[in-house]
């Protein structure tokens, strides 16, 4: 049911919600049924829909086959206060739901619990009679002791991460094979969290926004194991708290995990343009490359000349980053899931299941194992409301054609083997808003064409129950059975080496052997065997789950080490990040001479091995590999760009200026040079920048780009000024000068404010209030048509035009748009900071795909509305510093030096210690009135947007 309810107050409308949720039969009119498409050899229904949940954010099933919701009713309550949206005065909800009668609807609705902690929760693992669940800043478990779907018992798990009331926060818990819990945080930090033994993780960025909580994250924060986290962050940890990991980092806002049964890590991850989403398989100790390593770096401040976004993105030419997978493109990734099932046909067996909001579908994916890693181009549409036959995702009448408001938030395997998705219904996705006033949300369910199925009935206090449970597809549903085999040690080991045997569905023998391996002296015996089995995936698991019998990993690792699979040894090559080279340099060593010079996922495995060990094994690579850099091979030239140790410096150098060596060879050494944080590569760089050789113009980006940060203080870079003109000059001091009569100094204010450098003095001066008000009214009158944009959009925080102009959005969506009108204004309004395509400039978000992600209102609402919702990067600061000077742009970077870009584009760098007060400013986009435009220049634009197409 979808019932509108005008004229109610949200009070209202909460107590009769709950009056109609209570008399709720299940039965949903035909005229609503979803318009998804789906494989042809499956069906999907309404599940459940509002009024018996709002607003759902991630779910969980239980083992009785009901599912579990949480509800964010009260997302960004600092900014959704319509008075007219539904919320929710005791917190957020978590909703159990439940079809009795087995007809494949939801017909009963339970409030588990309403909490005043739980501010938009974006996740839930049930874990028997334990329910997780994601707040901010706090892992909650609620325990049910007594099962009467109530709880008896609250217990903050975890607390201090940071992201409070935002999606870059907390989101689901899920086990792993191995019994540990699993999930993983965006990137809204900073974390500081300390687990139940008292390690202390502290995670930071530059990332600030989203909500006014969001303040305080910083970069360079060093955790309990000494090392500098950054950005989001999937993470482990024991069920009782204890040994917080972090498995892998540097993410933007991975929504979700999953981890399968051979022990890999699934996510997708968001973007900050509109072209950059992914999907990606999550080594151990990875970084994702979303900032610089160490979080004081946007990727924008890192772009180099000429790379693409998605490169430039996600950090793909840096060494010590893993790959991206696949890309998405344009969206708004959510929920994840590993379909291991086999209720829906072998097909889909080892399918990942992706939502993305943004663009109203749910991938699947068919990984295939490529070297070390993973192929992800085998991409379906699982389930969409816009289909699969075109990549045209735009729509026309928001307010008739409703395919774009499946907005998927997360997706589930049940315990019967279908697949359930949680739709937040809206208009819009993203932005920190919600449009649907009422909260309104669906649960579908896809199951085979024509065939029933049927939750089991599991006896968890029997070992067939048990292995029944451990056999299930849904994730949290098997760890119950693997907690209750474990509680009862070796006995059970001949039982499980039996099931194991007869399994048919690889994913159950993999669960075994995890399980094996903690079951003492016999179940090791029987995984150790297993070492040696003609899968790779088998000896690859059986690896991974022998790993904590032997913390050296040398016994184990000897066995593998030329194993050929590349993957089996990039499993023994991650084991050795903490284990000293006296204890593993022939294992390491025999290691890299698997290593093709191609499998970038191999080299990171190897660069993780030797992480700390750098200076000491590069002698150890010169004696194995040659010591004459211009006669290198592609893997040994490949180690040294990976691990870049100083004593490389001279060796680098000598083939970046070697011209017999390929263009690409002498670029990987130049890169390699330039990520060694010291004078002397500074200095080598420095004649290379000097040099005849093709690789000079490089050379000197680099040195003017590592100035700023890890060759701070190496390389005297000249500040770039702009100079005043003697006319200015004559002009501030006549308006600055006390003695000057009134008419001239406002004749001089009239002539500053029309120049460019002369206006950027009278917003200095304006901000430190040194302008009289009769000055200010004269200044108004012509700083706004000053022929530099940043100089009209900054007066906009201290002078005020009185034009009060607003804009009537529904009114101007009425209007006839001319597309080709729109083409012409983008390029005279917005062509000098965005661009479409290969036409404008690199200022602004780049606009190419923005009819994929937004629908007209919405770009309206961000075209009349700039300071409403800024992009992540373009968040505008304004920089005092001692000497009175004043910067306003985009914030880059920050360490001891400042970096900004400015609206022309340019880099500006500040030194930190000389800043004395910073700000944040207005949009660097100005409004429409600003720009002059009228209500049907708008509708032009916004046709030319919402028609433009990227040509292939």
């Amino acid at each position: 049911m979808h019932i509108k309810l005008k004229g109610l107050t949200s009070g209202m409308r909460a107590v009769l919600f709950g009056v109609v949720t209570s008399i709720l039969t299940g039965v949903i009119p035909a005229d609503r049924e979803p318009v998804l498409v789906v494989p042809d050899d499956l069906e999907v229904s309404v599940w459940a829909e509002s009024p018996a949940f709002f607003n759902p954010t991630s779910m969980d099933v239980d083992h009785r086959g009901r599912v579990w919701v949480t509800e964010a009713v009260n997302y960004r309550s600092f900014k959704n206060k319509d008075e007219q949206k539904l919320h929710h005065p005791k917190g957020d909800r978590i909703m159990i739901l439940e079809d009795t009668d087995g007809d494949g609807k939801a017909d009963k609705t339970t409030v588990f619990v309403q909490d005043e902690a739980l501010q938009a929760p974006t996740g839930i693992a049930v874990l028997g009679n334990k329910i997780v669940v994601s707040s901010a800043p706090s892992l909650i478990i609620y325990t049910d002791e007594d099962g009467d779907d109530k709880p008896d018992k609250k217990e903050v798990f975890l607390t201090g991460f940071g992201g409070y009331d935002h999606d870059h926060s907390l989101h689901s818990m899920v086990a792993g094979p191995d019994g540990k819990w699993y999930f993983n945080v965006g990137n809204a930090g900073p974390h500081i969290v300390t687990d139940k033994k008292g390690w202390t993780l502290r995670s930071g960025s530059i990332y600030n926004g989203g909500t006014p909580y969001n303040t305080s994250n910083t970069p360079g924060l060093k955790s309990d194991d000494g090392r500098r986290w950054t950005g989001g962050l999937a993470l482990r940890v024991d069920p009782d708290g204890s040994n917080l990991k972090v498995m892998a980092h540097n993410f933007r806002n991975a929504y979700e995990l999953a981890v399968d049964s051979y022990g890999n890590i699934w996510q997708n991850d968001n973007d900050d343009e509109v072209a950059a989403c992914r999907t990606s398989w999550v080594m151990e100790n990875g970084n994702a490359g979303y900032f610089s390593a160490d979080g004081t770096r946007s990727w924008r401040a890192d772009q180099r000349p000429g790379q693409r976004i998605f490169t430039a993105h996600w950090h793909q030419e840096d060494p010590g980053v893993m790959p991206a997978c696949d890309q998405t493109g344009p969206g708004a990734p959510t929920g994840f899931a590993v379909y291991e099932g086999d209720a829906l046909g072998e097909s889909y067996r080892g399918m990942l299941l992706s939502a993305d909001a943004g663009r109203n579908v749910v991938f699947g994916y068919r990984p295939v194992t490529d070297g070390a890693g993973f192929d992800l181009s085998r991409r379906i549409d699982f389930a969409s409301s816009v289909g699969a036959s075109t990549e045209d995702y735009r729509w026309d009448n928001e307010e008739t054609d409703t395919r774009k408001w499946f907005r998927p938030s997360d997706v589930t395997v049940g315990t019967d083997g279908s697949v359930f998705i949680a739709d937040w219904y809206d208009p819009i996705v993203g932005g920190h808003a919600m449009h649907d006033k009422e909260g309104f949300g669906r649960i579908y369910r896809l199951k085979p064409k024509n065939k029933t199925l049927k939750t089991p009935v599991l006896d968890l206090g029997s070992t067939p129950g048990q292995l029944l449970a451990l056999a299930n597809p849904a994730v949290n549903v098997r760890h119950l059975g693997f907690a209750a085999l474990l509680a009862q040690g070796e006995k059970v080991v001949p039982e499980l080496v039996r099931w194991m045997a007869d399994a048919e569905n690889p994913y159950h023998r993999a669960r075994a052997i995890w399980l094996l391996a903690q079951l003492g002296g016999k179940g090791i015996a029987q995984v150790e065997v297993l070492l040696k089995d003609q899968d790779p995936l088998v000896r690859l698991t059986a690896f991974r789950a022998l790993r904590p019998v032997d913390k050296l990993s040398a016994r184990y690792g000897e066995m593998l080490a030329a194993d050929p699979s590349p993957a089996v040894r990039r499993e023994v090559a991650i084991a050795l990040r903490d284990v000293p080279l006296d204890a593993c340099r022939e294992l390491l060593l025999k290691l890299c001479d698997g290593y093709d010079g191609k499998d970038r996922w191999y080299l990171e495995a190897l660069g993780t091995a030797m992480e700390g060990k750098e200076q000491a094994v590069y002698p150890l690579l010169l004696e194995r590999y040659g010591s004459d850099p211009l006669k290198w091979g592609d893997a040994m030239a490949g180690l040294v760009w990976r691990i870049h140790p100083e004593p490389a410096i001279s060796a680098l150098q000598q083939r970046a200026a070697a011209a017999p060596l390929a263009l690409e060879q002498r670029h990987q050494a130049l890169t390699g040079l330039a990520f060694i944080p010291v004078k002397a590569a500074a200095q080598a760089m420095q004649d290379l920048a000097a040099g005849p050789t093709e690789m000079a113009g490089a050379a000197q980006w680099w040195l003017e780009f590592r100035s700023g940060n890890d060759w701070a203080g190496f390389y005297p870079v000249e500040k770039k000024t702009e100079a005043l003109s003697e006319e200015v000059k004559t002009w501030r001091d006549q308006l600055t000068k006390t003695s000057v009569a009134p008419d001239e100094k406002a004749a001089a204010a009239t002539a500053l404010a029309k120049d460019p450098a002369g206006a950027k003095i009278l917003i200095q001066l304006a901000a430190g209030k040194r302008l009289s008000p009769e000055l200010t009214e004269v200044i108004t009158a012509h700083i706004f048509s000053n022929p530099d944009q940043s100089v009209r959009v900054l007066a906009t925080e201290y002078f005020k035009t009185g034009a009060g102009r607003t804009y009537a959005i529904p009114e101007i969506l009425k209007m006839k748009p001319d597309p080709v009108r729109g083409k012409e204004q983008f390029a005279l309004s917005c062509g000098s900071c965005h661009r479409t395509g290969a036409t404008g400039a690199d200022i602004g978000p780049d606009l190419t795909n923005i009819r994929n992600k937004l629908d007209r209102t919405a770009l309206l609402d961000a075209i009349i509305y700039p300071d409403a919702d800024v992009v992540f990067g373009y968040e505008p600061w304004l920089i005092t510093t001692k000497s009175g000077e004043t910067v306003y742009g985009f914030l880059q970077s920050e360490g001891t030096q400042l970096l900004l870009k400015d609206a022309a584009g340019q880099r500006i760098t500040v030194n930190s210690a000389d800043v004395v007060s910073r700000e944040r400013a207005r949009s660097l986009m100005p409004d429409p009135a600003t720009l002059g435009l009228e209500e049907q220049q708008l509708a032009d634009l916004v046709a030319f947007l919402m028609s433009y197409q990227e040509n292939k």
